[in-house]
């Protein structure tokens, strides 16, 4: 690996920029995903930082099931984003559709419409299983985890 490269990997892993989406959840993992960001749990410290645009984000973290509403907008962010990027379901709904599974509008989770990386379970999601997964996912960039970070469950296993 050149050398361009590795410093292109170290930085996107030191720094990765996310972008919060909800798809039409009942907010619980969203107040979820905003406490792991406080001084409480500070997920901050591995160099997370919310950003307001899909331009300059890294990683698309997603609550909520996908409507049929929402779909060609979800599509739309994640186009807009650079490459390389990385989608996270976070919350049961994220993940599988949840309770919302079988309604009338719901397609079902993100990963019917986009790849996803990782899986962080919960209903809703606690901000440590939340910290877990955005870990084991910059641990699969580095190469540290066996694996394809777009197939890597990280949650499964913070599930506890």
């Amino acid at each position: 690996m050149g050398l361009v490269k590795r410093v292109v990997l170290w930085a996107r892993r030191k720094s990765p920029w996310v972008l919060h989406f909800n798809t039409g959840a009942c907010n619980a993992c969203d107040i979820e995903i905003i406490a792991a960001l406080t001084p409480q749990y500070d997920l901050e410290r591995f160099g997370v930082q919310l950003k307001a645009t899909p331009r300059h984000a890294d990683v698309l973290l997603c609550s909520g099931p996908v409507t049929r509403q929402i779909k060609d907008r979800l599509i739309r962010i994640y186009e807009q984003m650079p490459r390389p990027k990385f989608v996270v379901a976070v919350g049961t709904c994220a993940c599988s559709g949840g309770v919302f599974k079988g309604c009338y509008n719901v397609m079902a989770g993100i990963d019917t419409v986009l790849p996803v990386s990782a899986y962080i379970p919960g209903c809703p999601a606690s901000p440590s299983a939340i910290i877990y997964g955005a870990v084991k996912l910059l641990q699969s960039l580095a190469g540290e985890l066996p694996g394809d970070p777009a197939q890597t469950q990280a949650a499964m296993a913070g599930a506890k």
